[in-house]
């Protein structure tokens, strides 16, 4: 006869493994639109200075844009950590 100290219960997940795929999907999607929008931000402000400035080279749009990109991976990466 089999002792039940010896049959194996199945594990519980644990609080942090449970399938929490939709909440996972909104919260990465927000993230993902959350950088799409600091970009673009950046971008239109470089776009806007580049005109106000009347320059041939678009100067404040690739800092900008690169600041923006920068500022983007920062939140996420923030995000994450949290």
């Amino acid at each position: 006869m089999e002792d039940q100290t010896t049959q194996k219960e199945p594990k519980k997940p644990e609080k942090n493994q449970e399938n929490n795929g939709p909440a996972n999907y909104a919260r990465y999607t927000g993230l993902g639109i959350q950088m799409v929008i600091i970009i673009l931000i950046t971008v239109w402000g470089g776009i806007k200075l580049d005109e106000l400035f009347l320059l041939e080279t678009p100067v404040f749009t690739i800092i900008l844009s690169l600041l923006g990109v920068a500022a983007a991976i920062y939140t996420v990466i923030k995000d994450f950590i949290r």
